[in-house]
């Protein structure tokens, strides 16, 4: 990142700790994806629209490299980002296939929707509190499949149905209660396999879910995008590329051919994937 990048950066966190006494970029949710509420930090100085706010969201947006939010829906999109919700109930994440144990509110609304073959739409208010709840005990950790985008969510349910394996959907950058579903999966034993867009911003978004929640690449390298390409040779550009912490070879891949895959086309692929696991949970009921 250019120096006068790290110059800016400097200059709005200081600024930012200067006006909300006693508080950090840290304890406001940046780069944490803890679920922090607006409403509960200094007194409502985050409120849309006082200084403060702006202040810090253009020092994320500095932290982001992008350019400052302009609307109400990218100042919304700006704080998710950044793991601060308007509330616990406007940050949401759609999962299908989820089997826990439990009598919790979270666990029986993601059984009920497994079972009619539906996706569950899950607030921060679910995954924070979520009540009893358990993963079923198998023989090895149990996998669950994370993707970008939520068509691959619809076309997985459409395809198994009720035996849909574990997935879940980031819908892009993932919000607080992405990440707070996907380490309380973690932490429960789940192995989480990510996949995403092969464009610069799909990188991004893959490894921050992997330093955020520990999900390791699912179809992600190289020779995944090597041979995503072969298919889809005429794609848009990819954008700004940064590296992939998990795969060195990736950017410069995606540098050499300059052609963008978005998740969409790889779908046949995936499923097939999610099709091997859907098998060994349910060896008599898929395809």
């Amino acid at each position: 990142m250019p120096q006068q990048v790290g110059v800016v950066r400097q200059r709005h966190v200081d600024g930012v700790a200067q006006r909300i006494p006693g508080q950090s970029l840290p304890a406001v949710g940046v780069h944490c994806g803890e679920g922090v509420q607006r409403p509960e930090i200094a007194a409502h100085a985050l409120d849309d629209g006082t200084p403060v706010s702006t202040l810090v969201l253009r020092a994320l947006a500095t932290l982001y490299d992008i350019a400052p939010p302009q609307s109400a829906a990218e100042r919304r999109a700006l704080w998710s980002r950044a793991g601060v919700a308007d509330d616990e109930l406007s940050a949401t994440v759609i999962a299908g296939g989820l089997r826990p144990v439990g009598d919790g509110l979270l666990a029986r609304m993601a059984r009920l929707c497994t079972e009619a073959g539906q996706a569950a739409s899950l607030t921060l208010a679910h995954v924070r509190s979520p009540g009893e709840l358990t993963l079923p005990a198998t023989p090895a950790p149990l996998v669950v499949h994370v993707v970008e985008n939520p068509s691959i969510l619809a076309l997985a349910l459409r395809r198994f149905g009720s035996n849909c394996p574990p997935l879940v959907c980031t819908s892009g950058w993932p919000n607080s209660a992405a990440i707070q579903l996907l380490r309380l999966l973690a932490d429960q034993g789940a192995a989480l396999r990510y996949h995403g867009d092969f464009d610069g911003e799909g990188i991004r978004i893959a490894a921050y879910v992997m330093e955020k929640t520990g999900a390791r690449p699912w179809r992600m390298t190289a020779a995944d995008y090597r041979s995503a390409i072969v298919r889809n040779a005429h794609g848009p550009r990819p954008g700004r590329i940064t590296g992939a912490p998990w795969d060195p070879e990736l950017a410069e891949a995606m540098a050499e051919h300059d052609i963008a895959v978005v998740e969409e086309l790889v779908a046949d692929v995936l499923l097939e994937d999610l099709a091997a696991a859907a098998r060994q949970e349910h060896p008599d009921g898929c395809s």
